[in-house]
């Protein structure tokens, strides 16, 4: 009879054993499901954030092809080409300066000193903004700074 009731009495131990290690699996497993999870709402996150800047460095780019192919530039103020909207989210203010004239080197080349031609040194810079959320401010607006140095080549005068 005592070899009956230890049977039992074991077997019950090893029934309330299993339960235990059930329930730290079960733990285990739903922190890991929490991590992941967690991995990957930053991950988007931080993919939301590097095309919002994607938007911001197009939209300078922009304003400065802007800048250069409006042909019409002037050696005695900055010229502002004002704000421009690239769609509902994108903005862009482009300006192109006034840097210096330099003379076009000598005559190895085929216009030199003297030949009554200068180049005229501009500098274009465009300032962009992508917003996420149009007149308010979030941790996910972006924004851009470029220049873009150019000369144009012209006749040799004291002001143009």
């Amino acid at each position: 009879m005592k070899s009956t009731t230890q049977s039992i009495s074991h077997r019950n131990k090893q029934r309330g054993a299993v339960l235990v290690i059930s329930l730290l699996l079960l733990v285990v497993i739903t922190t890991l499901a929490i991590s992941g999870m967690n991995t990957a709402t930053t991950e988007l996150a931080m993919a939301r954030n590097d095309q919002n800047y994607e938007y911001a460095f197009q939209a300078a780019e922009t304003g400065l092809e802007n800048a250069m192919a409006q042909g019409s530039f002037d050696t005695l103020v900055e010229t502002d080409l004002g704000q421009n909207y690239i769609n509902t989210n994108d903005e862009v203010v482009a300006k192109v300066r006034f840097e210096d004239s330099t003379l076009v080197p000598d005559r190895a080349f085929s216009l030199g000193v003297g030949s009554g031609v200068a180049a005229y040194h501009f500098l274009a810079t465009a300032e962009a903004k992508s917003k996420r959320a149009p007149g308010s401010t979030t941790d996910r607006d972006s924004s851009a700074l470029h220049t873009q140095a150019f000369y144009v080549v012209g006749p040799e005068s004291s002001s143009l």
